[in-house]
């Protein structure tokens, strides 16, 4: 299955073990929950989806690599303790706790979560030291005489033997005490995340012409030479950086992040023309409904290829504005949470208005060192929650002088509000760059599918698809219907063709 649907699998198999009945105690005890064994090739993002599976559920997260881990640090280190059996004292060899229960303990003191997952990547390639005592973890979660707390759920990755020579293969009664989900590299599901996440243009326009290197795998003489989707998301992060400060990438640098020589030449070359096409178009002024007739003429007579890359470009621009839209009504979001504590507080304590939003602050800035405490924050969320403790600091210098609750609120009011018309002005900026791509593309590309390929992408965004669903987009609309007649067509016509007729 793909990585989408893998997910969907291993967050219902947690909400599941996190059910408790009417007393408290989880219907599934914990050692009857069956370990999820996540099995895929390297990159493919096993480790991302348990991110963003701890996330949403609000639980905490630890992950551990096994690969460096000896049965010492697993299971503990030997001391001697002294016992006394029918009158007789005895030596006998104890465990101290093992590395990897103590940090969940630590986990759970630091960020006062109680629940969470336990994340093993690399289970088939441990040590042969520990590899005995994985069937005896696996089966009650203990190492060595320490069991994992109750309300900590066990799951598990590895790479397939063909990506790694040091895998171990699991024997059936290990495999019958784990929950095994295979995974395939699936680019259109990829596609999905690196919207959410910005991955340069040039990436997602050139995958879209090479679907086949978005995942590679090849042995040669030399040894395994490689493409994965962490590879693409590293090397997207990269160009970016390197745009930002004016450094100039190479084919030096992408063959540090695309280890397959022929790929990381082909991706080079179309890097360098993708970015004299940013240049040439002048996207900018085609969003903004400029664009001149050389521009216009120049669409109109260029190859599909250099159509496809302009088509990125313009989507590139749009998507930038809608994330920014998005991240600002998450930040809004935000900031009304702390300014209703704000109010229903000093509404009690009505002459110390600064006193009471620092008391915001204060619980903000605790809520966001659990969480980050807790493993199981995104970087987004991470940047949203400061934003807001960072603005609700400037409302508390705004309203010092202030000894009144009410005239302090109608301060934080009117200058939330601005915040909000700001947004409002924004999404409008950004609706007329939506229906100026339509329209320049109406233009110069007439019914062509590039038309197809900007409304298909933007449906397959859930961002600009959330935008375009709150704001409306007329142009979307209107094509959307053509989309799905097109789609009805070529269902049909594939019905057809598997019936023979």
């Amino acid at each position: 299955m793909n990585i989408k649907k893998a997910k969907e699998q291993i967050k219902s198999a947690m909400t599941a073990y996190f059910t408790k009945d009417p007393l408290g105690n989880y219907v599934i005890p914990i050692e009857k929950q069956r370990p999820v064994f996540l099995v895929g090739p390297p990159g493919i993002g096993k480790t991302a989806i348990m991110e963003q599976i701890a996330s949403e559920l609000g639980v905490g997260l630890l992950s551990y690599s096994m690969t460096h881990h000896t049965r010492q640090s697993a299971i503990g280190l030997p001391y001697i303790s002294h016992k006394e059996y029918g009158g007789k004292e005895y030596s006998v060899t104890e465990y101290t706790m093992s590395e990897i229960i103590a940090s969940i303990y630590d986990l759970m003191e630091n960020s006062g979560v109680q629940e969470g997952i336990l994340f093993l990547d690399e289970i088939n390639c441990v040590s042969e030291t520990l590899s005995p005592l994985m069937l005896q973890f696996l089966q009650y979660k203990v190492f060595g005489r320490h069991k994992i707390p109750e309300g900590w759920i066990v799951v598990t990755a590895g790479n397939p033997p063909e990506y790694n020579d040091s895998v171990r293969e699991f024997d059936v009664v290990t495999l019958d005490r784990l929950k095994k989900i295979d995974v395939e590299p699936n680019l259109d599901v990829w596609k999905e995340y690196a919207y959410q996440s910005g991955i340069h243009p040039a990436v997602m326009t050139f995958l879209d012409i090479k679907k086949s290197y978005f995942y590679s795998v090849e042995t040669t003489i030399s040894g395994k030479s490689f493409v994965t989707p962490r590879g693409w998301e590293d090397l997207s992060k990269m160009l970016q950086l390197f745009e930002k400060n004016d450094l100039k990438a190479d084919e030096d640098l992408v063959i540090q992040y695309l280890q397959n020589r022929r790929i990381a030449k082909e991706f080079a070359v179309y890097y360098d023309l993708f970015m004299k096409y940013k240049e040439d178009y002048q996207v900018g002024k085609i969003l903004q409904g400029k664009a001149d007739e050389k521009i216009k003429k120049r669409a109109k007579d260029a190859r599909f290829d250099e159509r496809l890359s302009l088509v990125g470009l313009m989507l590139d621009g749009v998507n930038k504005a809608i994330r920014g839209v998005s991240e600002e009504e998450a930040f809004l979001r935000s900031c009304m949470n702390g300014i209703k504590q704000f109010r229903q507080t000093s509404a009690v304590k009505k002459n110390d208005p600064k006193g009471e939003m620092d008391k915001v602050v204060a619980r903000e800035e605790k809520m966001l060192e659990s969480a980050v405490n807790s493993g199981a924050l995104s970087q987004s969320d991470k940047i949203c929650r400061q934003k807001t403790i960072l603005y609700l600091r400037e409302l508390s210098d705004k309203i010092a002088g202030e000894d009144n609750a009410e005239s302090a609120f109608k301060i934080v009011k009117k200058d939330y509000n601005a915040k909000v018309k700001n947004l409002s002005k924004a999404a409008d900026a950004v609706k007329q760059k939506l229906s100026n791509m339509f329209l320049f593309s109406e233009e110069v590309f007439g019914e062509g599918q590039e038309i197809l390929i900007i409304v298909t992408e933007l449906t397959a965004n859930s961002k600009s698809a959330m935008f375009i669903s709150q704001y409306g987009c007329p142009e979307y609309f209107r094509h959307n219907k053509d989309l799905l007649f097109y789609e009805r067509q070529n269902d049909i016509l594939k019905r057809i063709e598997d019936l023979g007729v």
